[in-house]
């Protein structure tokens, strides 16, 4: 039997578990992998940054906390993923040599009405620190199957569908480069507050997920059976090899570092002056819609849905944008809300 299944869920049960210090080099070895902006990356540089020092990307925070709920939660467990996570709070930089646990509440849990083999748990969790101040807070659902289903699927997927061993598009990693970072060479490089307008849209670039980097990021941060053992996924609902949710993030933001980058250096090739970007306040409504197979090219994409004046930063607005991926076959995949500061032109 699993270590957990649906019916070991009860709403109002609270649970404190993980204890994990936050080394330096950890912290920035995954920013500049995916997150490479100085207040990441570089301890001097952030200095001049709007965080005013080093701390952890808010994508590395998010893969922390899977790590501990996997190790302390779904490791041996009916788990069948999550369909997403309703809102994601960074309410405090983490910084290095932090010590952080994470205190799990369970808010809900419900039966499935299409998929009566199932059951989903409404999980708000609690990130804090050694000061036992919270860093991060989310809200999410993770999809487990029922006892008596379990104990009976054998190898038969749980829909009693079997699906292909691979769903890949079996692109070449060369496919990273169908799409390069920056906007078109003939529009004017938005680099400032003032220069976005609502419904601004941005292909971000693509990104190809090998088996093998998929594998290598579900190790370090959420490794569920069908995102590290191609055999073992096969005999999931999955029916192959597939991406950790939170490497789909995580590439989300490298992609955009690399476009707001270029459009940087388009800027400065113009003459212009540059506006600093400073760090997330969380996000909404993150939904993964589809898997991510071993093979798979996504296509990420970013439109500006609203913009407003920081009322504790006048310096600074708050940007709020709307963030998709698609795979080849044009399918949505991926999506969430999200927010950033980035400063305002002629500002002090």
């Amino acid at each position: 039997m699993p270590a957990n299944v649906f019916e070991d869920f009860v709403a109002g049960d609270v649970t404190t578990y993980g204890k994990r210090t936050v080394g330096e080099d950890d912290m920035v070895a995954f920013a500049q992998e995916f997150d490479a902006q100085p207040m990441h990356v570089d301890p001097q540089a952030a200095r001049e940054t709007f965080a005013g020092q080093l701390i952890g990307s808010g994508w590395y925070t998010c893969s922390i906390a899977m790590r501990m709920f996997y190790d302390n939660v779904l490791a041996g467990s009916s788990s069948m993923g999550s369909p997403g996570v309703d809102q994601g709070l960074w309410v405090r930089p983490v910084l290095p040599g932090d010590t952080l646990q994470l205190r799990q509440t369970i808010a809900g849990t419900r039966t499935s009405r299409s998929r009566p083999e199932m059951g989903l748990v409404n999980f708000v969790f609690d990130v804090f620190n050694q000061k036992d101040e919270t860093v991060y807070r989310q809200d999410c659902w993770v999809m487990f199957g029922r006892r008596e289903a379990w104990q009976n699927r054998n190898a038969e997927n749980l829909n009693g569908e079997p699906a292909p061993a691979s769903q890949g598009t079996q692109e070449s990693p060369a496919a990273d480069a169908a799409q390069q970072p920056g906007g078109a060479p003939d529009t004017p490089a938005r680099v400032w507050f003032d220069d976005l307008e609502i419904g601004d849209t941005a292909s971000i670039g693509s990104h190809h997920f090998s088996a093998e980097e998929i594998i290598r990021f579900a190790r370090a941060f959420d490794p569920q059976p069908f995102h590290t053992d191609p055999d073992a996924a096969r005999e999931t609902h999955f029916g192959g090899l597939c991406a950790s949710g939170w490497h789909t993030a995580s590439v989300w933001m490298k992609l955009t570092v690399a476009h707001r980058r270029a459009e940087a250096r388009r800027a400065r090739e113009a003459g212009a002056e540059v506006g600093r970007l400073g760090p997330s306040p969380g996000f909404t409504n993150l939904r993964w819609r589809r898997p991510v197979y071993a093979g798979d090219v996504l296509t990420y994409h970013s439109r500006v849905a609203d913009k407003r004046i920081s009322s504790s930063r006048p310096g600074w607005g708050i940007v709020s944008t709307v963030n998709s991926a698609t795979n080849a076959r044009g399918e949505p995949v991926f999506s969430f809300d999200g927010a950033v500061f980035w400063e305002r032109r002629g500002a002090d």
